[in-house]
């Protein structure tokens, strides 16, 4: 199924306000052009993201691109689309501004839109992230149901890398609550599905859970 051609419905648009006095064009072209500029806002957003994780410097414009997508995607009517993106602006209070709590409120609000719109893939990181959000409080068996949940969710969609990625946060769960055997068994898995899909960072994350938790037994 082809992509809409948001960029020629928009030129069109312009054609019939500019030259045809069709001023409804003019309302009818915001609605394209936000379905253009919506994603594009949430991908270099996540772009940013990534580019965080790996050098740990926060960029200011990672969070407006996320708020902007999650304005664009209300206006627009779209609950999938919303919910992505206020996924993001959770994670990035969570992760770059290390500020968990204020992250909460728009993790909990992405989930309910993505459980409505049976979104399970964004559904499965929203609940991760509340469920590091539990742990960082010591509500470990909380924090333990939801990032189960997450993988589960993960698994029954068939995103496999994202399935092995929660399989480690399972296994720095039950190490750090005096768990070591059933860390050691997620790791296990981890590494087995990370290699059957070939999702080799997620292999180098097994192994650096492996050294830590062994650091810290």
């Amino acid at each position: 199924m082809r992509e809409p051609d948001w960029i020629g419905q928009a030129g069109e648009l312009f054609e019939a306000a500019m030259f045809r006095g069709d001023t409804g064009a003019l309302e009818r072209s915001d609605d394209v052009l936000d379905a253009v500029e919506a994603p594009l806002a949430l991908a270099r957003g996540k772009v940013l993201h990534i580019r965080f994780l790996g050098d740990r410097v926060e960029r200011p414009e990672e969070l407006a691109l996320f708020e902007r997508a999650a304005e664009l995607y209300r206006r627009l009517g779209d609950g999938p689309g919303e919910a992505d993106a206020l996924f993001w602006i959770g994670c990035c209070h969570q992760v770059v501004k290390g500020d968990g709590p204020a992250g909460v409120p728009y993790l909990e609000r992405s989930y309910a839109l993505a459980r409505d719109a049976g979104d399970r893939r964004t559904m499965s990181y929203a609940v991760r992230h509340l469920g590091f959000a539990d742990k960082d409080a010591g509500r470990f068996e909380r924090a333990r149901e939801r990032l189960t949940e997450s993988v589960a969710l993960r698994r029954e969609i068939g995103f496999a890398a994202g399935e092995a990625a929660g399989l480690v946060a399972l296994g720095y769960l039950a190490a750090e609550t005096g768990d070591p055997a059933t860390a050691s068994g997620h790791l296990d898995e981890a590494r087995k599905v990370a290699e059957r899909c070939g999702a080799a960072a997620v292999s180098g994350w097994v192994e650096q859970a492996r050294r830590l938790i062994g650091e810290q037994g």
